[in-house]
Order: structure tokens, then sequence, then C-alpha cells
């Protein structure tokens, strides 16, 4: 089940995604833009880091050799 603290902080981290993909539409010096793309990809970052912890899931697709013999 989710914190109500996870819960802020995801709305939080996707917020401010949200403000920086906004910034990016404006106007801005090629060094406010950079400073802009380094805080969204730590935003990115961040955020799958909490949902990565917070809902653990993974898949593994069988390799070819786990997989028995097709029947011709």
């Amino acid at each position: 089940m989710m914190s109500d603290e996870q819960l802020a902080r995801l709305r939080a981290h996707r917020d401010n995604v949200r403000r920086y993909r906004w910034l990016l539409q404006t106007t801005l010096t090629e060094l406010e833009r950079e400073f802009i793309e380094r805080r969204l990809a730590e935003e990115h970052s961040a955020l799958r880091r909490l949902v990565d912890s917070t809902f653990p899931l993974t898949f593994r697709l069988p390799d070819s050799a786990d997989q028995p013999p097709q029947a011709a």
C-alpha cells in the first residue's frame, strides 16, 4: 500500500516534471535551458526510483534456451 508520504512525493515529482516541460516551451537563454534540462532529467530519475521502489515489479522474458523445443 502506498503511504501518504509516497503519494505526496510522486505528485511533487510529477508537478516538477510538468513545470520544467512547460518552461522548456518558453524563451530561455542557453544557460537557463541547460539548467532546466538537467533538472528535468534529475526529476525523471527521482520519479523512476520512487516508482520502482514503491511498485517493485519486474518481468523476465524467457531466453530461447529456456524454452522447450517446439513440436513440428
